[in-house]
């Protein structure tokens, strides 16, 4: 619950505007609807990340994976450098660095987060091994 609240107010609150401003304008396109759905999925994973992961979807396919290559032209990379430099200014003090370690692993999901769910980390699906 600390870290959750440290995360918010340190680099959760804005990272989730960049997730919701990159949804608003994948919502422009018709095509790239789906995208936008993401960015707010992702946004209310940001927000509050501990006690929640991510896991893949079993039934996930290659339409994922041609959605995640637009995805990182689109919104991807850019929401990746926004982690990655919000872990790196968390990682210059002691008490940041869990804070930067998990922006670092949220940098992954930013890059391809189609075909994937998040889930609480009590859930059965978050304990089963990764494939």
């Amino acid at each position: 619950m600390i870290l959750n609240i440290l995360w918010l107010v340190l680099c959760g609150f804005w990272l989730a505007i960049g997730y919701v401003a990159a949804g608003v304008l994948m919502f422009i396109l018709i095509v790239t609807i789906p995208f936008g759905v993401a960015c707010f999925r992702l946004a209310s994973y940001v927000l509050w990340p501990f006690g929640r992961t991510v896991v893949p979807k079993p039934d996930a396919g290659a339409g994922s994976f041609i959605g995640n290559v637009l995805w990182f032209v689109l919104a991807g990379l850019w929401m990746a450098i926004a982690h990655i430099v919000t872990g790196l200014a968390l990682c210059i003090t002691i008490i940041g660095i869990p804070l930067g370690v998990a922006d670092f692993k949220l940098a992954a999901v930013a890059i391809a987060p189609l075909g994937k769910d998040i889930v609480r980390t009590d859930d059965p699906r978050a304990l089963a091994p990764a494939l």
